[in-house]
């Protein structure tokens, strides 16, 4: 059987409960894939090997940092004479303003935190800091080391400013490719918002007749535009996602409801009985009739 993916807390990998930063010399290492519930960078300073993170593989030589989001699945392995820090934090100490559920990160938009970047687009680049930025990125670490070590009045804000310099100086390094990935982003979680309304305006109005224009100025969008969207996305036509949530919508209504099949072709928006036989049939194998039969006896597939 496959080895389960085990999930790390701070606790058990962090020294403090919101920040840790730990060298080679007293990090334990894990080789399995792995995940934790908070968020990891790793400095790497000598050796040469791999971030397997998600489904890609990039590069970890020396310079080189990895960023690894909170639940993301990753392992890196360490040849003989690996130097390298690794900080662990949590969200709270990161944004302690950005309220959101460590899984719905991919979902905050970059101009809210844009010290996001590197981790929701690891998977696409490999970076890098070389000379005096690499310098800078390596002091940054060795000063957050020794405040976490005192622990003393203002020690936490003296870390986060430090551990967000190191951020920030990735992310204007490589300014063009991250904004450029988050339009990407952006462009998507737009076509993803505009789909998700007009499902909602086709469900809402499966009764009556679903016209594309109308699905259209639900979502804000042109017929045009919508029509090439929904092809693009689904490879469907509009007139297929509509049929595709009638017979969702008859599927519920004949194995949860006692309504009458001429009920539910109407409720479907079928005003023939006859023709929404057909079309279940040509869409599910089983007339209406036996459908329902076999979910009352529970023997759908």
């Amino acid at each position: 059987m496959p080895r389960a993916i085990k999930t790390y807390s701070m606790a058990e990998r962090a020294a403090g409960p919101d920040f840790g930063i730990r060298s080679e010399t007293s990090v334990t290492r894990i080789a399995e894939a792995h995940r934790h519930e908070y968020f990891q960078i790793q400095l790497n300073l000598a050796g040469t090997t791999q971030h397997h993170v998600a489904a890609t593989v990039r590069p970890l030589g020396p310079g080189y940092l990895s960023f690894v989001l909170p639940y993301r699945v990753h392992r890196v392995p360490h040849p003989p004479g690996s130097k390298f820090h690794v900080l662990s934090f949590n969200l709270r100490f990161l944004r302690p303003e950005l309220d959101v559920d460590p899984l719905d990160l991919e979902d905050v938009p970059l101009e809210r935190a844009p010290e996001l970047a590197p981790f929701l687009f690891q998977e696409y680049l490999d970076f890098q800091l070389k000379g005096d930025e690499f310098a800078a990125a390596r002091a940054a670490c060795e000063r957050m080391a020794a405040e976490s070590l005192r622990r003393r009045y203002c020690s936490l804000e003296i870390i986060r400013g430090h551990l967000l310099l190191l951020i920030g100086t990735v992310c204007q390094r490589y300014e063009q490719e991250l904004t450029a990935l988050a339009a990407k982003q952006a462009q998507r979680t737009s076509r993803r918002d505009a789909l998700a309304r007009v499902v909602r305006h086709v469900r809402e109005n499966l009764i009556r007749r679903v016209s594309l224009a109308d699905a259209a100025a639900a979502a804000d969008l042109s017929p045009n535009y919508l029509a090439h969207l929904i092809k693009k996305e689904t490879g469907k036509t509009f007139t297929d996602l509509v049929t595709e949530r009638r017979m969702e919508k008859a599927q519920e209504l004949l194995a949860h409801t006692t309504l009458r099949i001429s009920e539910i072709a109407a409720a479907v928006g079928f005003e023939d009985e006859a023709y929404f036989a057909r079309r279940f049939k040509q869409c599910f194998r089983l007339a209406p009739r036996d459908y329902r039969s076999r979910a009352v006896a529970g023997a759908l597939p």
